[in-house]
């Protein structure tokens, strides 16, 4: 630590324990910054694209996660350094704001303190760094406005969305069975979307996984699945034009809330204890059955006693359903939930069409289905698989679809994927460095070459040759001025991303380049590290 004397040449202490901290400062500091930031990027780099590789992490207590999403890898790696927390940071906020473009937006950001390096190496101030990349970032913004496409689709027409569903599915694990679970993915957003504010509550989605079948069982169910069985095995296992009351209060007999003792010393006190009980129960299930429900469905348990009654009276019921579901089944159902039984009326019931219990394979798994509801906002998707990893990551790759057809409803315009828009936008950056006299126009010129990281990863993991593939597309797109020429990841023969159908929303590459310029500017700008030493 810098030492200060006083004025008779004697030491002074200015930070408290200073012998005890690491401190980085000037130069040395950013460099140690940009290096943590690019070993987060480098990770993520190779699984990039179509042909991007998968990641197993694997939990302190054992739990194994296989992913090739951008933001659950880093949020499942455990970083400790805080320059690659800002990484971390990054692509969450992407994962919060579009759902999609996590790795790329990683990656882009790696590749900016990566040319941010070249430059603080030539001795140019880091803060006139972040002010070209600022203006270069600005560039891009525009030029994307400029070349995106808009796209009509209508309830009857959704070809389009399901096409860019299927770009977005097209790098993860599921890509066999693409095409079904993007129109599963478009069916269920539509169900639920207000086009005319163009809003989706993606809440009202459930997704809902289960062990077994294979990925092509996966299925779209207009109503909510629930993973609980009738309480009673005798219960009918199907009900038609379902009447449901939907209870929040335990069905026992009550308890005082403060401590109490009941003394029995003869039989017969208990005999009316007993039946005390068991007049309270019936009139419990009676309350029911006067209001006209046809199945219970309950957050809390009751035990046998009541079970029992409600099996001899002919009344289904399923108990200890969580909140969340609750919630889901009331806003499907149109019913409401009922805190107290004095408040049960039949305007608060819900009511669905057909309510049955599906049993799986050879094991005892049940579920409720609840179809046919008479508001049918509320939908699950329903996906099966050979294991629970190959779930926890179809789970991953349908959230990511959902929310980029939530993103083409809110705004329809369409950027061309395979690295097409980050070429284009390179070089319009680069075109347009050459009006700014001044330091900037480095930083500007490096900022264009920032660009051509992604579709030099989509390359170079695709196996192809990363710099002789990216200057013959680049060329390609200067010749005809066509901006839809992209890497040829998949080995189709031709560049032309619209023949390919490969689609990306305009919402998410531009949130991409702005995210990663404002952390990179935010990296830039720190001089001076001031850390507990490891001891």
């Amino acid at each position: 630590m810098a030492l200060a004397f006083d004025e008779f040449g004697r030491p002074f202490i200015i930070l408290r324990e200073q012998e005890q901290k690491t401190r980085l400062r000037g130069l040395d500091a950013q460099k140690a910054n940009i290096a943590a930031g690019k070993a987060v990027a480098r990770i993520l780099r190779t699984s990039l694209g179509p042909k991007g590789m998968d990641k197993m992490l694997q939990s302190p207590d054992g739990e194994v996660t296989i992913t090739n999403d951008g933001a659950t890898i880093l949020e499942q790696m455990d970083v400790d350094n805080q320059i690659a927390k800002l990484m971390v940071e990054l692509s969450r906020s992407q994962d919060y704001e579009i759902g999609d473009g996590t790795t790329g937006v990683v990656v882009m950001a790696g590749a900016l303190l990566e040319q941010a390096q070249k430059l603080l190496e030539r001795g140019i101030h880091p803060i006139r760094v972040a002010e070209g990349y600022e203006l270069a970032s600005r560039i891009a913004f525009e030029h994307l406005e400029r070349i995106s496409h808009k796209f009509e689709f209508s309830g009857a027409d959704v070809e389009p969305l399901i096409r860019t569903c299927m770009t977005t599915l097209s790098s993860k694990i599921v890509n066999r069975c693409k095409r079904s679970l993007a129109e599963i993915a478009v069916k269920a957003v539509l169900a639920v979307a207000d086009l005319e504010r163009k809003d989706v509550n993606l809440d009202l989605i459930k997704v809902e996984g289960k062990v077994g079948g294979k990925l092509e069982d996966t299925e779209l169910i207009y109503g909510i699945v629930v993973d609980k069985d009738m309480s009673h095995p005798q219960m009918p296992k199907q009900i038609e034009d379902a009447h449901i009351a939907i209870l929040t209060c335990p069905f026992e007999p009550p308890k005082p809330k403060t401590k109490h003792k009941v003394d029995i010393d003869t039989v017969e006190k208990f005999q009316t204890l007993r039946q005390q009980e068991q007049k309270y129960f019936d009139d419990m299930v009676q309350k029911c059955k006067d209001v006209g429900a046809t199945l219970v469905i309950c957050q809390w348990g009751f035990d046998d006693e009541a079970n029992h009654l409600l099996m001899h009276r002919n009344l289904p019921a399923v108990r200890w359903v969580g909140g969340v579901e609750l919630e889901l089944i009331a806003i499907a159902t149109g019913g409401r939930i009922v805190p107290r039984f004095q408040e049960l009326t039949t305007e608060k019931l819900g009511k669905a069409g057909l309510v049955r219990e599906k049993a799986f394979g050879t094991t005892k798994d049940r579920m409720i289905y609840i179809e046919h509801c008479a508001n049918s906002r509320a939908v699950t998707i329903f996906i099966r698989g050979g294991n629970k990893m190959m779930i926890e990551e179809t789970k991953r790759s349908i959230h990511d679809a959902l929310c980029v057809a939530r993103n083409l409803i809110r705004n329809n315009s369409i950027v061309y994927g395979g690295g097409s828009a980050e070429i284009s936008c390179s070089i319009a950056v680069e075109t347009a460095a050459d009006k700014y006299p001044g330091v900037e126009q480095y930083a500007i010129r490096a900022f264009a070459d920032a660009l051509d990281a992604i579709p030099m990863a989509l390359a170079e993991n695709s196996g192809l040759q990363p710099i002789e593939t990216l200057s013959a597309v680049k060329s390609q797109q200067i010749k005809d001025d066509n901006t839809c020429c992209g890497i040829d990841c998949n080995d189709v023969g031709t560049n032309d991303m619209r023949e390919q159908n490969v689609f990306e929303t305009l919402i998410g590459k531009q949130q991409q380049i702005l995210l990663a310029t404002q952390v990179v500017k935010m990296i830039l700008k720190i001089d001076d590290v001031i850390s507990p030493s490891e001891y």
